[in-house]
């Protein structure tokens, strides 16, 4: 057989290089948080072809095409058409949000993102919830698997609403045949974040429940972003947790962070804490503090054995936590300005939170009284 012409061959060499043979990726929550960390890093993949960047504002990202709307808006589904993967982000876990608004638009969100991503012929979803969906509890192996049951209640900040999209994410290939949905599952997650658990660092005492066993794992926003990405080129599937490799006692923790501990009766300090929720004087409710009592460490066996790692320790996120948070000042998951901060002092989070719990039963006598 004779060889090609000279000429031909020489065509074929200065051809245009093909456009990206990747996914068309779309991403809700785009403008902000993890949401816009996800698009810039996609948009700059060479292994994905074009984002979809859908959110209730613009964003920075001036390689995604853009789509204004909000996700609980039935009009997404032609947003979503031509995506192969739809990464759902838009999600409202603030501390400071009233609940049941918050519940509405994560539930309704992530329903109507699924409905339409099934209607516009989208094959995977990607959600993101959290660890703690597995609970804290003494009984946790350390660390857990992927598989393990999830045991938590909705007695935590956001929890209810994670633990309600994780059925959603359960039902929906069921309910949508050809509709693949992964879940991505972070332990405490620390870059840019807000959450009962970071302020637990802005206290000037970490309080540690009399008998607990707390074991600390960490993620970086940056290692969720590499995490979902691996998701989205469908390097690895199914439910996925992530977080550093192994774990911190509480003990490492103090010495890390140079924080002293106030140690405090399970009884008081859950009944102190309830109380002060109740009345709304704290934005967490006495469930978030489980989280800081028992272990809820994940292995990322999964995401290991596809070959991803975390680039960042728990010993590393710690030090970057503590810097974001330097400055603050928060009492009982609530965040004091200069002078309340200067009020509260040296007496710490513990004493302040059980001053603020005789201030309860003051009220509670006075009212009586009347």
């Amino acid at each position: 057989m004779s060889s090609p012409d000279p000429q031909v061959r020489a065509a074929r060499n200065h051809s245009t290089p093909s456009a990206p043979r990747g996914p068309v990726v779309a991403v809700t929550g785009a403008a902000s948080g993890i949401g816009a960390l996800l698009t810039e890093r996609l948009a700059a993949s060479e292994e994905i072809k074009q984002v979809i960047a859908v959110d209730e504002r613009r964003g920075e990202c001036a390689a995604a095409q853009w789509h204004i709307l909000d996700v609980r808006d039935p009009a997404i589904a032609e947003k979503l058409r031509g995506a192969d993967v739809v990464v759902h982000l838009a999600v409202d876990l603030d501390l400071e949000t009233d609940a049941a608004a918050r519940t509405a638009y994560n539930v309704r969100g992530t329903q109507t993102v699924l409905t339409a991503a099934a209607a516009a012929g989208v094959h995977r979803a990607v959600l993101c919830t959290s660890a703690m969906v597995y609970g804290a509890l003494p009984d946790n192996e350390l660390p857990l698997s992927e598989d393990a049951e999830l045991r938590a209640t909705a007695e935590a900040t956001g929890v209810g609403d994670l633990l309600e999209i994780e059925r959603l994410a359960r039902r929906a290939p069921r309910a949508h045949p050809g509709l693949n949905v992964t879940v991505v599952r972070p332990a405490i997650l620390v870059g840019g974040t807000d959450t009962a658990l970071t302020r637990y660092f802005e206290s000037p005492r970490l309080l540690v429940v009399a008998g607990s066993r707390p074991a600390w794992q960490f993620c970086h926003v940056e290692d969720l972003c590499s995490a979902l990405e691996y998701a989205v080129l469908e390097k690895v599937d199914g439910e996925l947790a992530v977080g550093c490799d192994g774990w911190l006692e509480q003990e490492e923790v103090e010495e890390l962070s140079g924080i002293r501990r106030m140690e405090l009766p399970s009884a008081v300090a859950l009944g102190a804490a309830a109380r002060l929720h109740r009345i709304g004087l704290t934005p967490s409710p006495a469930g978030d503090l489980a989280y800081t009592m028992y272990p809820w460490v994940v292995s990322g066996s999964r995401l290991h054995d596809a070959g991803w790692r975390a680039r960042w320790t728990n010993e590393e996120v710690l030090a970057e936590l503590l810097d974001e948070v330097s400055g603050r000042h928060t009492v009982a998951g609530r965040r004091l300005g200069r002078k309340d901060a200067t009020a509260a002092g040296a007496a710490g989070a513990t004493v302040a939170l059980l001053g603020a719990a005789a201030v309860v039963r003051r009220a509670r006598k006075a009212r009586r009284r009347i």
